[in-house]
């Protein structure tokens, strides 16, 4: 493997499995995760996680925070700062309940996995250091889906700062997948006075690194990532700043980004629209190139 892109053995067999129509695709779950980001002397870093090498899917890859949307948080009323349901629900091209639930998950995912809450007692403040034991009572009871998001800002009195939110791509995990997902992806600049901590079951590593060298570590196959991940460092790589990232979210496409696999005289041809650098070409025998 010339770089760090995660293929799983097994997708040549489901790829044929779907194309002669033996295999019926996964319905996709709503998720987000949330691209973190703060501004250093050497310049802007994302906070990124490392899956540990046991999990089943993309063991050892570099990901972001994130994980599925809790289908509670789509109607319980809260205390909402920053763009309307409305305007999310066109934004993200879903209806109000399912706008709200998207940007709660995204909320949620980044305070379970990286302790980081966008959340305040007013609708222009944010909660400051989050990790007391309170805190991580708090954070526990979420992991464990014991309280609903929603539930628990509601006994904390916070609001949620969706204006501290940019949606900046969406991607659907391929058919021939068994697990899938349609994710959304946000970017947000760490609140001051908070901290990141590797506080994901799932994870045995977190940095922060420079959208550009860690795509530089994919290209040596130093980096394991999947194909969202190390396409949203090099969309990343640009910008000067967060702000600047979180001012160009808005003006970015959102139409999601499915992976297609086709059958090609000897060989299963496997590309993502808009992203060439992620075509496989997969000889029938299941070896890839």
């Amino acid at each position: 493997m010339a770089n760090g892109q995660w293929y799983p053995a097994e997708w040549p067999d489901r790829i044929r499995a779907l194309a002669d129509g033996t295999l019926t695709p996964a319905v996709p779950r709503r998720a987000a995760t949330v691209m973190l980001l703060k501004d250093t002397s050497a310049g802007t870093v994302v906070h990124m996680l490392r899956r540990r090498a046991s999990m089943a899917f993309a063991g050892g890859a570099y990901a972001y925070p994130g994980g599925g949307v809790d289908p509670r948080d789509d109607e319980h009323h809260i205390r909402w700062a920053g763009p309307t349901r409305a305007w999310w629900a066109e934004r993200l091209g879903v209806d109000e309940t399912g706008a709200q639930a998207i940007v709660c998950a995204a909320v949620r995912e980044t305070y379970e996995e990286a302790g980081v809450l966008l959340a305040g007692p007013a609708p222009d403040s944010v909660v400051g250091d989050t990790t007391g034991e309170e805190w991580e009572a708090d954070r526990a009871a979420l992991v464990a889906r014991d309280v609903s998001f929603a539930e628990f800002l509601d006994r904390r009195g916070l609001v949620l700062r969706s204006d501290l939110l940019g949606a900046w791509t969406r991607w659907i995990t391929p058919e021939f997948e068994p697990r899938r997902y349609d994710t959304f992806f946000f970017v947000a600049a760490l609140p001051q006075g908070q901290r990141t901590r590797n506080a994901s079951t799932e994870a045995d590593r977190t940095v922060w690194i420079r959208p550009q060298e860690a795509g530089d570590g994919y290209d040596k196959g130093e980096l394991l990532m999947m194909p969202p991940t190390i396409a949203t460092l090099r969309q990343l790589a640009p910008y000067a700043t967060a702000a600047d990232a979180l001012a160009a979210a808005p003006a970015r496409d959102l139409t999601p980004v499915l992976a297609k696999a086709r059958l090609e005289d000897d060989e299963i041809v496997l590309s993502w629209p808009g992203h060439d650098e992620f075509t496989k070409h997969i000889p029938t025998g299941g070896a890839s190139a």
